[in-house]
């Protein structure tokens, strides 16, 4: 009759280990689809962010080299990172020097735009990734 009750116990055991691991397995999952979330919302918006940076980058670089704004190429990054320094503008006055040829521009807006955009993206990832230290 012992020997009965002990492969009971030993079966009970084994039932309960699986319903645990069951029950890990599920938070397990749980937590790494939550993180692969975050994770990828981050990529997201450094993706985001990298974008935005690098028109605006060339943007201020053809301004600076004074780009020949009739060119198709060059008008259109104009046309896209019009809207991403139109709230900035208005900050810094832009300073143009006449050159032979063409005539340079620098533009601090584009430059502020560029610094304002990254600490957004930096706080958007931070907000992210609040909970993940609880």
């Amino acid at each position: 009759m012992a020997e009965k009750q002990q492969v009971t116990q030993t079966e009970t055991d084994v039932n309960n280990g699986q319903v645990v691991n069951e029950s890990l397995q599920k938070r397990t999952t749980e937590v790494k689809s939550t993180t692969d979330s975050k994770a990828t919302a981050q990529n997201i918006v450094y993706y985001l962010l990298g974008v935005i940076e690098v028109l605006l980058g060339l943007r201020f670089v053809l301004k600076l080299l004074g780009a020949n704004p009739g060119s198709g190429f060059v008008d259109f990054i104009y046309g896209l990172t019009g809207i991403f320094i139109a709230p900035f503008e208005a900050i810094f006055s832009t300073a143009t020097t006449e050159g032979a040829e063409t005539t340079s521009v620098f533009e601090p807006a584009t430059l502020m735009a560029m610094a304002i955009y990254t600490l957004i993206a930096y706080g958007i990832v931070k907000l992210l990734t609040v909970n993940e230290t609880r």
